[in-house]
């Protein structure tokens, strides 16, 4: 039993946690899910979520519950259950920065040339989870749901909300559908759905945090009125948003003067952390936002934000998101907890929450002339969940976020886990059955004695080729 409460002692943790997540990261990868579900599972693993609370031994443990006689660990760290300073500093580092290298990697013109579509399947998918999620929480007044903690509620909803788009991309790039219609609208609307869903969590998140401020001053106390909340999200946004311009021009000039130089990164680095802090502390917004939106605003600026964005990756994904996803499984999730009802509830979460989606895009996707077919692969690929989900879920259940009594228990940490592995499994199947039902090509003859391809069906998602190849009238194709 080694007591972690130097420098040093951390180093072994970092290394420890490093070595499990690559690990299980490489086996979940070969099982064809996500990564970040591995480096979860590690968590798991090496914390005390299950060895500690049924063999009485983990390798990673906290202090309060070592004393307790709760378990024994092999390494044991300083503080409260999830409340250890310095994994909690590596664990927000990697957070902030995933969301600002998801930032960076949204293309706002992609977003403006997909048009209504997107934005209304991406509207959708938001509400209909949403509201399902808010729906099947009022009768779990038990588990501290339902309209006695209705702020909780509203966070199981959002949670459901969230949609990655990793999955569906690597599928619809395998079966050579992602510049269709379809598939261009597919990608666009899950990008478009992660920035709504993360506004939406800054103001449900600041208005639930709103009865839960201690005032040290009248701008304080301004803030922890909901009307006072309110404001304060527009004033961010405004300020944020003005604030871009700048930036944009900024490194619109360095970019001409020293691209690519590591000053770039580090200049972005400076301003995600800045962003992320002016959100939380001065606006009372999520911090999260505050990084998404840093990166959105540098992503702008294209060349530099590919530039910016591969260095950062090299950290993130080395250090901090392992730091980051692992910690969710040391500190988060709480199998202690875990009853029939809590069961259940996830079961149902999970089927609203691919359910909703569903339903949701594929409703608008019918409506803007796809076939049911395709309307059923627009809904199924914006089923998919990954890391916006699991960062949604922990900010919602972190003790230390100032929700107070509103946060959710680490014991829902299990339904965003369970929504995830659902979801990435049934994806890739169903998105390959549905497109293996499309109707066969047919041929037509040509000028010359050659055939060309004609699909037998009205398929509003064909590719430009396809469409080229389709007759117009008179016998002429479009792309003669």
């Amino acid at each position: 039993m080694f007591a972690v409460d130097h420098p040093l002692g951390y180093v072994v943790i970092l290394a420890v946690v490093l070595l499990f997540t690559k690990l299980f990261g490489l086996l979940f990868r070969r099982l064809r899910l996500p990564e970040v579900l591995g480096f979860i599972i590690a968590g798991i693993v090496i914390g005390p979520a299950v060895f500690g609370q049924f063999c009485h031994f983990a390798l990673i443990g906290f202090e309060d519950a070592v004393a307790a006689g709760s378990y024994n660990a092999l390494f044991v760290l300083e503080g409260t259950t999830g409340a250890n300073e310095t994994i909690s500093v590596f664990s927000k580092i990697g957070v902030i920065l995933i969301m600002f290298s998801a930032g960076l990697e949204t293309n706002l013109d992609d977003i403006k040339n997909t048009g209504l579509a997107s934005i209304l399947m991406a509207s959708a998918g938001v509400v209909v989870p949403f509201v399902l999620g808010l729906l099947i929480s009022l009768p779990f007044g038990g588990i501290g749901l339902g309209t006695a903690h209705i702020y909780r509620s509203v966070f199981i909803g959002t949670i459901l909300t969230a949609t990655s788009v990793a999955i569906t991309v690597s599928v619809l790039k395998e079966l050579g559908k992602i510049n269709t219609k379809l598939g261009t609208t597919i990608v666009s609307a899950a990008v478009i759905d992660d920035v709504i869903g993360i506004v939406v969590l800054s103001i449900v998140t600041s208005i639930a945090r709103s009865g839960n401020v201690e005032a040290s001053n009248g701008f304080e106390a301004f803030k922890g009125t909901v009307y006072g909340t309110i404001i304060m999200i527009v004033a961010f946004f405004v300020v944020a948003i003005v604030a871009g311009f700048g930036i944009n021009k900024l490194f619109n000039w360095m970019e001409k003067k020293y691209f690519p130089t590591h000053r770039l990164s580090i200049f972005s680095i400076v301003i995600c952390f800045v962003y992320s802090w002016v959100a939380e502390e001065i606006f009372g917004v999520a911090d999260i936002t505050g990084a998404f939106l840093a990166g959105i605003v540098l992503a702008t600026v294209h060349r530099s934000s590919e530039y910016v964005d591969s260095k950062v990756n090299v950290s993130v994904y080395m250090i901090f998101a392992p730091m980051f996803f692992a910690n969710i499984g040391i500190s988060n999730i709480d199998f202690g907890g875990m009853n029939g009802m809590i069961v259940l509830f996830a079961f149902l979460a999970v089927l609203m929450g691919l359910i909703g989606k569903i339903i949701g895009c594929g409703a608008v996707a019918r409506g803007f002339g796809y076939s049911w077919r395709e309307s059923a692969i627009g809904g199924v690929g914006m089923m998919a969940r990954g890391e916006v989900a699991l960062i949604v879920t922990q900010t919602v259940t972190d003790a230390s976020s100032g929700l107070g009594e509103n946060a959710l228990g680490g014991e829902f940490m299990i339904m965003t886990v369970l929504l995830i592995l659902v979801s990435s499994i049934l994806t890739p199947i169903l998105l390959k059955v549905l497109y293996s039902k499309e109707l066969p090509l047919k041929t037509v003859p040509a000028e010359g004695g050659a055939e060309i391809p004609v699909s037998t069906g009205d398929i509003a998602g064909d590719s430009a080729e396809d469409s080229a190849a389709q007759p117009a009238e008179g016998g002429q194709g479009k792309g003669d």
